[in-house]
């Protein structure tokens, strides 16, 4: 059975397995065992296991060896890749107009909007649609904007739209998978699980230094994997694919030697000042490490140039306070010269750091103490000390497992999940468009409620702590309802005059059309309402706004259309006075003016015939049965629409009538009867008789001025 105080670790790399057994005894660590075996063909590919069988293969060969010198070797402590991390940049921005200031909740929620757009990008590069086959391992937020303009805090600010930018760095699941698959291939059980990246720095950067900026490098035979430490953690991980092989390759090139003459070569450059090197055609030279140097200088400079532009990219532009470098491609001549260089840095501030860097640990004088083994042993540690361990939380029934290579959060379970952050909080309500007086006006809608969370049954926040075994309720904010507002909330209130017309005292409120109806300042609004208010602002407007219009045609100039000819009779128009002076319809009007409009003479038919100088009339006196009468006949005839006129009808302005002046003709007997009410006799028998002046006369014969005139019945 193993040695519970044994720790048999793996560090499975693109080019080779390192295994190695460590013992603990009272917190201090002791090197027992190192070997080394080298892949027989490409079975991974940028720290994913590509060939399970072939990478089993190589794990179970030091697993049978290491169990003949220290026993049966049953779980195993590893370390995914930190060249299987990826690493994005990602923004996100949210409206915030007419909100509420921001909140921690708010910008966490911001935050992690950002990481699933990061997310989604990192997938959408690997071909990949589903977001949540990624672990987030860590994200750092390079920028906080508010308006476009950088901010060092959103909170309890209010703008228009708020917005992060983000750093995160994530590990596909599948290499995961794929290491588990391998360790039980070969009789292994997963005893812990760690990132290379931390292995390295837990060992070499304790907690207690992480508050600086540091970068760690670890150059392995393909790639760079890159952590930096900020703020008392570790803040980002990154790679980049150029790395020892690089080195050696030049080597190669440059001196004619196949490739693993050329590694043991730029190893031996490491420790040597000379070296005896036999090219492919078998010839022997011996050449010095500036020879060397000079020859493979651009390829050193392209690996630190590499190098130092991820950490550039990861460390937000700016160099770290110090560099260390681990791994076997960290021996490269003049690397750390370079890389101090490039990063402006002194050049005691890049270090290559080996396994005499790594406290409360012993290592037997057989084995190397080089910064090749700074990983594995950082493994082996930091697997047992601070093991990465899955838990499974459960999301709305859904079982979610994670990969906790921090404290986990509820917002990380919820990025596990696939939910969708940005959908969390409920929408906006529909925006309502008023015109008010030719201005468009935006009415927003009441935004959406945030999410409501609750961890086993109990209400929570996206930052609050998971244990394994949680269960998460999480349902959308509702959605924000259609604002309502009425005109008053608007305008405010609808300005008020008085006036005083012809003594009447007139209140006067603006008038308020909504769509062209007139309604109260209370009328609630809707989407696309057209809304007019306005006071009148001249005497006119006013009088059509108190619906006193018959006033107005007192003050119209008098024009009259006469037999097709336009007349005009001044004298008949009245007057308008404001506060005892004359004015006109255009004048403005204040509170408290008074207006008096004098209406003027009212012009009739008979005043008409006199200011035309037409005799309207003529008449003579007569006598019937001896009471006096007068007979008149009209002189001129007028007609309004079609409608003779009297003399005592009055004319409007704009009436078109006809004038028609008549022949004078002498008056007959028969005319009288127009202007008496004849009493016929009820017992009458016979004939009647006209007289004139005592004469018998007819209905024809000519009157003249005094005639007197009867109507007599001879039988009575």
């Amino acid at each position: 059975m193993q040695d519970n105080k044994k720790i048999f670790a793996l560090d499975i790399g693109t080019r080779s397995v390192v295994g190695i057994i460590l013992e603990e005894q009272n917190g201090q660590f002791q090197v027992l065992d190192v070997l080394i075996k080298e892949h027989t063909e490409r079975a991974m590919l940028d720290g994913q296991i590509h060939d399970v069988l072939a990478v089993s293969k190589v794990i179970s060969e030091i697993k049978e060896q290491l169990e003949k010198r220290h026993g049966l070797l049953t779980k195993v402590c590893v370390a995914a890749a930190g060249r299987a991390l990826k690493t994005e940049r990602a923004s996100y921005s949210i409206n915030i107009q007419s909100k509420p200031m921001m909140q921690k909740q708010d910008i966490l929620h911001l935050e992690l909007s950002a990481v699933q757009e990061a997310q989604a990008a990192v997938a959408s590069k690997q071909d990949s649609h589903i977001n949540h086959h990624y672990y987030c391992v860590g994200y750092s937020v390079l920028y906080y904007r508010l308006d476009g303009e950088e901010i060092g805090n959103l909170i309890d600010q209010i703008g228009e739209e708020a917005s992060v930018e983000i750093i995160s760095t994530f590990l596909p699941k599948v290499v995961v998978e794929s290491l588990i698959s391998a360790l039980h291939r070969s009789g292994l059980e997963m005893q812990a699980l760690t990132l290379e990246p931390i292995a390295a720095i837990n060992v070499l950067v304790p907690p207690s230094m992480r508050r600086l900026n540091v970068a760690l490098v670890d150059i392995g035979a393909g790639t760079s994997d890159i952590a930096i430490t900020d703020l008392g953690t570790v803040i980002a991980y990154g790679m980049v694919p150029i790395a020892g092989d690089e080195i050696t390759e030049a080597v190669s090139d440059s001196f004619l030697l196949d490739f693993p003459l050329a590694e043991s070569a730029k190893r031996e450059l490491s420790l040597k000042d000379s070296i005896l090197i036999k090219d492919i055609l078998g010839f022997e030279t011996e050449v010095t490490k500036e020879e060397v140097i000079s020859q493979i200088s651009p390829s050193i400079d392209r690996l630190a140039e590499a190098i130092c532009d991820e950490i550039f990219r990861l460390n937000n532009q700016k160099s770290p306070k110090a560099v260390m470098l681990v791994g076997g491609g960290s021996q490269t001549p003049e690397l750390t010269k370079k890389i101090a260089a490039k990063l402006q840095l002194p050049e005691n501030r890049v270090a290559i750091r080996g396994t005499d860097a790594i406290s409360s640990l012993s290592i037997p004088d057989t084995i190397d103490k080089g910064p090749e083994l700074v990983t594995p042993i950082g493994i082996a540690i930091a697997a047992h000390q601070a093991p990465v361990q899955y838990k499974t939380i459960y999301v709305n029934d859904q079982p979610v497992r994670l990969f906790e290579v921090k404290k986990l959060t509820v917002g990380d379970c919820l990025l596990a999940s696939g939910i969708k952050m940005s959908k969390l909080y409920g929408k906006p309500g529909l925006a309502k468009m008023i015109r008010m007086n030719g201005t468009m006006i935006t009415i927003p809608g009441q935004y959406g409620k945030a999410p409501t969370l609750e961890l086993n049954g109990t209400p929570c926040s996206l930052d609050d702590v998971v244990q394994n075994g949680d269960v998460i309720k999480v349902e959308k904010g509702t959605d924000g309802e259609i604002t309502n507002v009425t005109i008053k909330d608007l305008i405010d209130d609808v300005p008020f005059k008085q006036v005083t017309i012809n003594g009447e005292v007139c209140p006067i409120h603006g008038k308020i059309l909504c769509n062209g109806k007139i309604v109260s300042i209370d009328q609630e609004v809707a989407d696309r309402d057209m809304i007019e208010w306005k006071m009148p602002e001249t005497i006119e407007e006013l009088i059509y706004s108190l619906k006193k219009e018959h006033l107005l045609f007192h003050l119209r100039p008098m024009r009259l259309k006469i037999n097709g000819k336009e007349t005009s009779f001044p004298q008949f128009s009245g007057t308008l006075y404001k506060n005892g002076n004359k004015t006109n319809l255009e004048s403005q009007f204040d509170h408290l003016d008074e207006i008096l409009i004098d209406t003027g003479e009212i012009l009739t038919i008979q005043k008409l015939a006199e200011l035309k100088q037409y005799p309207f009339e003529y008449q003579i006196p007569v006598k019937f049965n001896e009471e006096p009468i007068v007979l008149k006949k009209s002189l001129i005839q007028v007609k309004r629409n079609g409608v003779t006129l009297t003399e005592q009808d009055f004319l409007e302005d704009g009436n078109e009538i006809t004038l028609e002046q008549k022949t004078m003709e002498p008056f007959i007997f028969q005319d009288l009867f127009q202007f008496i009410d004849l009493d016929v006799p009820a017992n009458h028998t016979g004939p009647y008789l006209l007289l004139k002046n005592g004469e018998e006369t007819t209905f024809f014969d000519e009157l003249t001025p005094g005639d007197e005139l009867k109507i007599v019945w001879p039988q009575l």
